[in-house]
């Protein structure tokens, strides 16, 4: 796909994966919305950034935990920029804890954001991608939602249902030209693990990732630009972890 004059919305994209996968598309030629729950300091930062590369760049605020939010989200944008080309959704964050430490208004806050949030996203671009024969959704899942993670079990069973909801929309609008790939990140340097104690990243770089560092979101947005212009790429997980879910011992 030639990304000249096409339109993208990140979800979450005003830090970590979501900003630099918005750099990175406006890099090749895409005009940008950034939508996220807060409008603050970095949003006006990422705005800068995109228009400086000479693109249009529309920031729209949406809380993705609620279900109009997502259509009202993606009609804002195509008002502002016209119909949209790429959905990359990004938006969501950690959901701690174990199956009796978690109420059953975190369980389904995580299905919100991390699930709910791309069926709603999904209902209302797919219309105007079908009319143009053409269009890419890219959903960021998690090496959390493929193997076991201890006292994590909202977050693991939201994100390992994307590259499920991946491959049936990938079925279902491959005679549209629309192709969906999910993208599973693993341990990356961004805001999401700073809460990690320096035991835990030291046991990540000693002993589970085989490649003894942490990925940065440039390196995630290499990987999502290479599923957004391969045409030949539908209903694919890509893991991007330093070798992370291939460690068996």
């Amino acid at each position: 796909m030639q990304l000249s004059g096409k339109i993208a919305l990140i979800t979450g994209g005003t830090r970590g994966i979501g900003a630099a996968t918005a750099i990175a598309l406006a890099n090749s030629g895409a005009d940008i919305a950034v939508a996220a729950r807060t409008l603050d300091e970095e949003a006006d930062q990422i705005r800068q950034t995109i228009t400086k590369l000479g693109r249009r760049c529309e920031i729209v605020q949406a809380d993705f935990g609620k279900a109009d939010e997502s259509t009202r989200c993606v009609r804002e944008v195509e008002s502002r920029l016209g119909t949209v080309d790429i959905l990359v959704h990004s938006a969501g964050g950690p959901v701690n804890g174990g199956l009796f430490d978690l109420t059953p208004e975190d369980w389904m806050a995580a299905f919100d954001v991390h699930v709910h949030a791309v069926f709603h996203l999904c209902r209302a671009t797919i219309p105007g991608m079908r009319l143009k024969k053409r269009g890419v959704i890219i959903l960021i899942s998690s090496t959390a939602g493929l193997r076991g993670v201890v006292t994590n079990v909202a977050y693991q069973v939201a994100k390992g249902s994307l590259p499920q909801f991946a491959r049936a929309l990938a079925r279902e609008f491959a005679n549209d030209n629309i192709r969906v790939n999910c993208v599973a990140p693993g341990v990356i340097r961004t805001k999401f693990h700073a809460s990690m104690t320096e035991e835990q990243r030291r046991l990540n770089l000693d002993h589970r990732i085989p490649l003894h560092r942490e990925g940065t979101a440039e390196q995630v947005a290499e990987l999502i630009m290479s599923l957004v212009k391969n045409d030949y790429i539908t209903g694919e997980t890509m893991t991007i972890d330093g070798g992370l879910t291939m460690r068996i011992a």
